[in-house]
Parts: C-alpha cells; structure tokens; sequence
C-alpha cells in the first residue's frame, strides 16, 4: 500500500520561503508520478506543481510559477517543493499526491485531481504578517 507524509508546513512572513517535502513509502519511487494540491479555506482544491516519473516534465498553476519549485530524489523516495516569494493567497493546507505508471501529461495530473490514486493527509502553509 502506497503512503505518503507531508512535512515542512508553518506559518511565514509574506515574501518569506518554505520548504515541504514528501516522503513516499513505496518500493520502487521511478514507477510515480507525483503532484502538489493544495486547497484554501472555502475554495476548491487546486493542483499547484506535477512531476513525471524520471522528474523531466513538471508543470506549474500560472499562480505560482516562477516563485514555486518542484523536485523529487527517487534513490531517497523523496518529492519537494520549494516556495518562495511567498503570498498570503498562497496559504492552503498543501497535499502530496501518486499516481502509478501514468501515461498522462503532468498538466493533466495537476488539472484533474480526481485521477490522483494516493494522497497524503496534507500540511499546513500559513502566510501572514
């Protein structure tokens, strides 16, 4: 069974940076691609950053380009995701999100959540002065 455990979530100034990770428990992390969700209070749940298997493909909201960053180390089954810049907008309980063997695009992980197979149970990123 695949698990996965967020960590890294606080509170920081805005324009402040913060880094989450992910922490997969599966045999083998090459065979997953992986996303970043995150849903703010009353909204939606949004995907923020997706990366392919072999972390050659990523894709990133509009809302977060050039400020957020996406990276995995599949010998320590670890994703991570670098904030910087940061915005009060951008606070959100932030989820790590699998999925096995994909032949989607990483656009198409990030835009349709729904096709994510695991999930974590997320962490909290508060942005306020």
């Amino acid at each position: 069974q695949v698990q996965l455990v967020e960590s890294g979530g606080g509170l920081v100034q805005p324009g402040g940076s913060l880094r989450l990770s992910c922490a997969v428990s599966v045999f083998t992390l090459d065979d997953y691609g992986i996303g970043w969700f995150r849903q703010a209070p009353g909204k939606e749940r949004e995907g923020v950053t997706c990366i392919s298997r072999s972390g050659g493909s990523t894709y990133y909201a509009d809302s977060v380009k050039g400020r957020f960053t996406i990276s995995r180390d599949n010998a320590k089954k670890m994703v991570y995701l670098q904030m910087n810049s940061l915005k009060a907008e951008d606070t959100a309980v932030y989820y790590c999100a699998a999925k096995p063997l994909h032949i989607t695009t990483v656009q198409d992980m990030c835009v349709y959540a729904y096709a994510m197979d695991y999930w974590g149970k997320g962490t909290l990123v508060t942005v306020s002065s």
